[in-house]
């Protein structure tokens, strides 16, 4: 009997309830398992990630734990609290965000930085074999995982596609109230799974507000098949090109129980990121330490007019002779209130672009801060930088002229309301028909003839993609940033340089001879041309493209072609709202034009009488051996081994350029 009585007692502790809680008001004693960049700071903060672009950072519990009955096979149920903040380095540039995370490993195997917040990969992303379970505060939009905004709460299983997702938003007096997850300030999470009912809900709140009587999200899930057996809980975040450090500033979780409450007095200041109040002291004594108060503005005066001698724009002898294009420093300073972040038109690979207005001419202007080292060519370029300054056409953005400080070059160009084409081909908030697309190729077309025909000298652009294209008020197409174009006479031969240019976009003979021509601007136009019409960025990378492979655009437009069915390349976006002879002429002229050998590409006089209907396009393939049936096969054999040398060394960012060193 005693021993029946024993086994009874030895089954009900095997199926009791496993109980796990613990709270961390402040990481200081916490011992959890860090990884990556996450750090515990000095003064008790779990900082997952800093301001180190493409990074990731993780923290987990000291240990693993049991989330299943081993005889029943279910899940236990369990409960989370903690406090986050999300710090962007440039205010409203959000940069990625962070994760609740339960995994099988605190390692979290070829988790990737930026969209993947460290926690997949392209290639696993999605498996049912990851059991992986998070909770994302995602602060920045990615399409391939179906995101519904920059700014949003959603769970995940297995994968980025979230189940379920909703803007960040608390339940008070009788409303939903918005608020940002990336505003810098502390932010509370609340996460209950009810194992038996297999219901979880989300809520989130601002710090100070009390916690929502309804929450966010509510879904029926069943982590049984999710959740091993043991598992470790923790946090992962990530950061990209644009960053931002993440913060745990206290935690509390609880197995088959209730999470106790955070005591949020208790809980770690964040970095200041304002200057601190003046002392009281200050405005009570201010009579007696007036004396004082005098001197020091004696002292202030006599450093800010060493700064301003310091940091004074350069200008040497041979600058006096260029007038109206040497802008000064101290107009594009007031222009652009100071160079300040809400100024910020965008942050490129050569610099940060502002736009501002003239004070003394109420002009509109963009200005492109770029670094130069001043001792190397610097009269040359900036002799070149005037003449194109000359240059005068109704598809070329207006170069207006430059200002040239201590390590530091400022191009002023005509500023574009509507941006940059690019915008508008990837960006579903926006749309071009096929009508304004069209209008755009010729328009480019028109700037580039003129660059290589119609002025004085001969000018390569070297740098012709969607992103240096620029929309005026009525979405006309105009050729811009001259940062990286060189001139020489007609009828001299072009120079050997560095090879510059963005990826997806360099003719082959470039990586060989290192010499660009206009047949190389020809082979970007081509490249470009395509890209319009199909709504595909030149490379897709794994992960990005549909078949989770790298895809080169031409080569893909160019099976098309070959299987008789090119018309498939066109932009989904446009259905088949288009005139079909003119997205047909369009696909196979931009092949054409980004044939591998320079000497079978057409002239941009060539191209705009194709574009305009006065020359078939029929000529121009016959002539070179492609018709889409008898393709000579061993040019694009040519091709893709050059592009693999262009594309095979670089990193994954579609946008990466290769400096020339100006």
């Amino acid at each position: 009997m005693f021993l029946e009585i024993l086994l009874v007692i030895i089954l009900l502790r095997a199926v009791e309830p496993q109980r796990t809680d613990f709270a961390y008001n402040g990481f200081s004693d916490s011992n959890l398992i860090l990884g990556d960049i996450a750090i515990v700071t000095h003064d008790g903060l779990l900082r997952l990630t800093n301001s180190t672009p493409t990074q990731k950072g993780r923290a987990f519990y000291t240990a693993p734990l049991h989330f299943k009955n081993s005889y029943s096979n279910t899940t236990f149920s369990f409960s989370t609290t903690f406090v986050s903040a999300i710090v962007p380095e440039v205010p409203n540039f959000n940069g990625h965000g962070l994760a609740f995370v339960i995994s099988p490993s605190s390692e979290l195997p070829g988790g990737l930085p930026a969209q993947l917040l460290g926690l997949f990969n392209p290639n696993n992303n999605g498996n049912s074999t990851n059991h992986i379970f998070a909770v994302e505060q995602d602060t920045a939009q990615s399409t391939e995982f179906k995101d519904i905004d920059n700014n949003h709460v959603g769970i995940d299983i297995n994968g980025l596609v979230s189940i379920k997702s909703a803007p960040a938003a608390y339940f008070a007096d009788g409303r939903w109230n918005n608020f940002s997850l990336s505003s810098g300030h502390p932010i509370q999470t609340w996460i209950e799974y009810n194992g038996v009912f297999k219901q979880l809900t989300v809520t989130v709140a601002p710090i100070k507000v009390p916690r929502p009587q309804r929450p966010l999200l509510s879904a029926a899930v069943d982590l049984a098949s999710v959740l091993l057996d043991p598992m470790y809980v923790g946090f992962s975040s990530s950061t990209g090109q644009l960053r931002a450090s993440h913060y745990i500033l206290g935690w509390s979780f609880n197995m088959n129980g209730q999470a106790r409450a955070l005591d949020i007095s208790s809980l770690p200041a964040l970095p200041r990121v304002t200057p601190k109040p003046k002392p009281r002291i200050l405005i009570i004594g201010l009579p007696l330490i007036a004396g004082f108060i005098t001197l020091a503005a004696v002292s202030a005066a006599i450093i800010s007019v060493r700064r301003k001698i310091k940091y004074s724009e350069v200008l040497e002898d041979w600058e006096r002779e260029y007038g109206p294009h040497r802008f000064r420093y101290k107009d594009l300073f007031r222009a652009t209130k100071g160079f300040k972040d809400k100024e910020l038109l965008g942050i490129g690979g050569f610099g940060r672009v502002y736009r501002g207005r003239l004070l003394s001419s109420k002009i509109e202007v963009a200005v492109k801060k770029v670094s130069h080292d001043s001792k190397q060519g610097m009269k040359e370029f900036i002799s070149e930088i005037v003449s194109l300054g000359r240059m005068r056409h109704r598809n070329l953005v207006g170069l207006l002229g430059y200002c040239r400080r201590k390590g530091e070059l400022l191009l002023v160009y005509e500023y574009m309301p509507n941006s940059s084409l690019d915008k508008f081909l990837f960006d579903d908030k926006f749309t071009l028909n096929w009508n304004q697309r069209l209008t755009i190729v010729k328009g480019v077309a028109a700037g580039l003839l003129y660059l290589h025909e119609e002025w004085e000298q001969i000018v390569l652009h070297r740098d012709v993609k969607a992103s240096n294209v620029l929309l005026d008020s009525d979405l006309n197409g105009k050729l811009g940033d001259f940062g990286l174009a060189r001139l020489y006479d007609h009828g001299a031969a072009p120079k050997t340089t560095h090879v510059v240019g963005t990826i997806g976009y360099l003719a082959p003979e470039l990586t060989r001879t290192s010499k660009a021509t206009t047949s190389t601007d020809v082979f970007a136009f081509g490249v470009f041309m395509l890209e319009v019409a199909t709504g595909r960025r030149p490379v897709q990378y794994p992960g990005t493209s549909c078949s989770g492979e790298e895809l080169v655009l031409r080569d893909w437009v160019f099976n098309c072609w070959k299987r008789g069915s090119i018309l498939e390349a066109s932009d989904p976006k446009l259905g088949r709202d288009y005139v079909m002879d003119e997205m047909e002429l369009v696909l196979k002229l931009g092949l054409v034009c980004s044939y591998a050998a320079a000497g079978y590409r057409p002239r941009m006089r060539q191209i705009i009488q194709i574009l305009e209907g006065r020359a078939p396009i029929t000529e121009l393939v016959a002539s070179r051996g492609l018709e889409s049936s008898e393709v000579d096969e061993r040019s694009t054999i040519y091709y893709n081994s050059s592009a693999d040398n262009v594309f095979g060394h670089t990193s994954s960012a579609t946008e990466s350029l290769l400096s020339d060193g100006q």
